[in-house]
């Protein structure tokens, strides 16, 4: 019960899903069958986090099913509901057989319906026992997906207000660039950024990946991976750059509540703005007929003025971990290996991992991703930039991110401060920690 309590106080989610708590089956599958085939008779039913995958996932989980017969189910939660969606699901008579944490702190509230995967063929393919998410002896997830984000830039609209990329290697440039864009937006037909959306369907790219970047900062000045208190100590910075963002948009931060992922990728799709912050992942929604072409493009790392920035890459990472529910039937555990197998090693499933997906998937038998992103990332590393890691998976809960979120709107829309965007980051930080693993 104590996993449930846990669960209830990070989540804030109702009680009845106290009922909800169930045991692990004691069955153990067989070994999983070689890529292209499955031993297995049940099903599987994956409850997949990646939105803007979601149409590719239905696909290769038709293409498996007329392949090897087995039904896969996939279902995908709306952008920034998948904590909720999970808690719903998993109370069901038909659960989720694979489903996905994000990192250590998500394995704490989850850990109780995860498959012990040691000498699973999947993990035996894993290219690094360091993409194996582990609890204590036991190897409870895997990471599928390795991704970069920054800030996407229309090198061609840049181009006509008188830049380029290799104009912007710090804050004070990515500042001077935008700004000057603001001055004369009327001229140039643009903004600077795309709106910083704060819906629900955007608000991550700010509570979670832009607070990456002062999180990470603080890591690094101090030494540490984690902590049960953040100190706050750039968050001057990520001000300066939350500021940048919405004082030089397409709108006014006044409404920013009410705008969507949509608006902001469409925005910057209809050449409304310079700059989108945003991942690889976006790659797909942008090229392509009536879109962009690799050559307008250009991912660049997030600058607040810390560091060597001259030296500073994408932020990469992965906060996608796959777990397999061992309240699962033993065949439809064992299904759902075979299906995670085949996803990473068969042709059919690693060609659309990484076209269609567009993912680098740290498995042996990974293909090339045409990602254009990607792509970028790599050749910045190769220049011997470091990136930035991603550890927002150290964040408590989702109700500190929450917090964080309706206090950086309320600033942007002036009913709120910036003193209450600290205290939700440090205070909130401590107090949420202190819940969780009380």
């Amino acid at each position: 019960m104590k996993k449930v309590f846990a669960l209830l106080l990070s989540l804030t989610l109702c009680v009845g899903l106290l009922s909800a708590c169930g045991g692990s089956k004691t069955e153990t599958p067989a070994s999983s069958g070689e890529s292209g085939s499955s031993t297995a008779t049940g099903s599987v039913y994956y409850l997949n986090f990646k939105p803007e995958q979601d149409e590719a996932w239905q696909n290769l989980a038709k293409a498996y099913t007329e392949e090897t017969g087995v039904p896969v189910t996939v279902v995908t939660a709306a952008s920034g509901t998948y904590e909720q969606t999970l808690m719903s699901e998993i109370a069901k008579s038909n659960p989720p057989t694979l489903f996905q944490v994000n990192g250590p702190v998500g394995l704490a509230n989850w850990k109780d319906y995860c498959y012990d995967l040691t000498g699973s063929d999947v993990l035996g393919q894993l290219t690094s026992e360091d993409f194996a998410l582990k609890d204590g002896d036991a190897t409870l997830g895997i990471a599928y997906v390795i991704e970069s984000y920054g800030i996407i830039t229309n090198k061609t609209l840049l181009a006509k207000a008188g830049y380029s990329v290799d104009d912007i290697k710090s804050f004070a440039d990515l500042k001077k660039v935008a700004e000057d864009i603001t001055a004369r937006k009327d001229e140039l037909g643009f903004a600077a950024f795309s709106s910083t959306g704060m819906d629900g369907s955007s608000d991550w790219r700010f509570k979670t990946h832009l607070a990456n970047l002062p999180i990470y900062f603080e890591y690094q000045a101090d030494g540490i991976g984690t902590t049960d208190a953040i100190k706050g100590t750039y968050l001057d910075n990520y001000k300066a750059i939350f500021d940048l963002y919405i004082n030089n948009s397409t709108c006014d931060p006044a409404v920013l509540s009410g705008k969507t992922g949509d608006d902001s990728r469409n925005e910057f799709l209809a050449g409304e703005a310079v700059f989108f912050q945003n991942g690889s992942w976006e790659y797909g929604n942008l090229v392509g007929d009536g879109k962009f072409t690799d050559d307008d493009l250009q991912m660049i790392p997030i600058y607040i003025g810390v560091g060597d920035e001259a030296n500073q890459g994408l932020c990469t990472g992965t906060e996608n971990y796959w777990c397999v529910n061992n309240s699962a039937s033993a065949e439809n555990i064992q299904a759902t290996l075979d299906f995670m197998n085949w996803c990473v090693t068969s042709e059919t499933g690693t060609k659309a991992m990484a076209n269609d997906m567009g993912f680098v998937i740290p498995f042996k038998g990974a293909q090339e991703s045409p990602n254009l992103f990607v792509k970028q990332d790599a050749t910045y590393t190769a220049e011997g930039k470091t990136p930035v890691s991603w550890n927002f998976p150290t964040m408590p809960s989702e109700n500190w991110k929450n917090e964080v979120g309706n206090a950086l709107t309320a600033y942007a829309a002036g009913t709120g401060t910036w003193d209450a965007v600290v205290s939700a980051f440090v205070d909130g930080w401590a107090s949420e920690y202190a819940a969780a693993n009380g």
